[in-house]
């Protein structure tokens, strides 16, 4: 099988290499490491074997049966249909098209059953949405959420390998060019996306509209607030969920502990709660300070983390690859 990672070079093409190095599904896959032309010719290696980079026209010629995408909207507007046209299933990791109607946007977790051959192009969500339904979904099945208010902490390499830069450079006293509009290290803004008109940006957008996607379900109100903190990998949110049900603490633990893909880490009177360092490198999910809300009925507090860049990009992506395979869908 021929998988082509389109967007190979950056900082989340990366982490989709190693993560697809690791997969016993895709042992024996041919990689097509595809780039922009100023990377075209580059050395990449993959199993021990070197590759050589190259532009998406060739790809295309080479037929790859899946095309994983991590090169920005405007390539995946313009390139996603070329690939798809060619029998190729694209899953792209964009923003692009996630919201058109027609595209699954999946969690493999949460709703892969929904895919199909016809599906040419597969979305994969905003990293912060991935990690917030892979709580919310075990919980909505059980107790119907009907409000979730979130705070997301997140960390610069959401925003790619020059925010990375930005704040390293800062930290050793060397303020070179800036992606964001204010210093990051020692630091913290509310400023996620672009704002729009409503007064919310388009990453806190996001977290609504996609959830109500991810969990088929338009009643589920989401308000959320995205702030970028100085942490080199690992978003973190803080949670209020409002249930139209009652339920008991220790059933939403222990829900959550058998929950494929979250992980469990909750003794605060041991210090032992999520971090980003915690999740860094990490493909599961970090759920802890998980409580009551004693202010208001039916409604808990829970602190997620997650790797932005592993589960919050590449290994989702992997695994809804994984999915079409192991079920015959391509």
């Amino acid at each position: 099988m021929k998988i082509a990672i389109v967007g190979v070079t950056g900082m989340v093409g990366g982490a989709m290499l190693d993560v697809l190095e690791k997969s016993d599904i895709f042992r024996h896959c041919d990689l097509l490491p595809v780039a922009s032309d100023k990377s075209v010719g580059k050395t990449i290696t993959f199993h021990q074997k070197d590759y050589t980079v190259i532009n998406a026209t060739e790809a295309i010629r080479q037929k790859p049966e899946i095309a994983i995408f991590s090169a920005g909207a405007k390539t995946s507007e313009f390139l996603a249909p070329l690939f798809a046209e060619a029998n190729c299933t694209v899953i792209d990791n964009s923003s692009y098209w996630r919201m058109f109607p027609e595209i699954p946007l999946i969690v493999p977790e949460i709703n892969a059953n929904i895919l199909k051959p016809s599906h040419k192009i597969i979305a994969n969500p905003n990293c912060s949405t991935i990690q917030l339904v892979m709580v919310m979904a075990p919980l909505h099945n059980r107790y119907h959420i009907k409000r979730v208010v979130v705070s997301t902490y997140q960390s610069v390499t959401g925003t790619g390998v020059k925010a990375l830069q930005q704040l390293m450079n800062e930290r050793v006293g060397n303020p070179a060019d800036k992606v964001y509009p204010h210093v990051i290290d020692m630091n913290l803004f509310p400023h996620g996306g672009i704002f729009t008109d409503s007064g919310y940006t388009s990453e806190e957008i996001k977290l609504h509209s996609e959830t109500q996607k991810i969990l088929n379900d338009t009643n589920i109100q989401v308000t959320a607030t995205v702030v970028r903190v100085p942490v080199k990998g690992g978003h973190s949110e803080a949670v209020n969920i409002e249930f139209e049900k009652e339920y008991e603490l220790t059933d939403v633990i222990s829900m959550l502990h058998d929950s494929p893909g979250l992980c469990i880490y909750d003794d605060p009177s041991n210090n032992i709660y999520p971090m980003p360092i915690t999740a860094e490198g990490q493909d599961d999910v970090f759920v802890g300070r998980i409580r009551r809300d004693f202010s208001r009925e039916k409604c808990l507090n829970l602190w997620i983390t997650a790797d932005n860049l592993r589960k919050g990009a590449a290994t989702n992506a992997i695994q809804i690859a994984e999915y079409l395979v192991i079920n015959n869908i391509l």
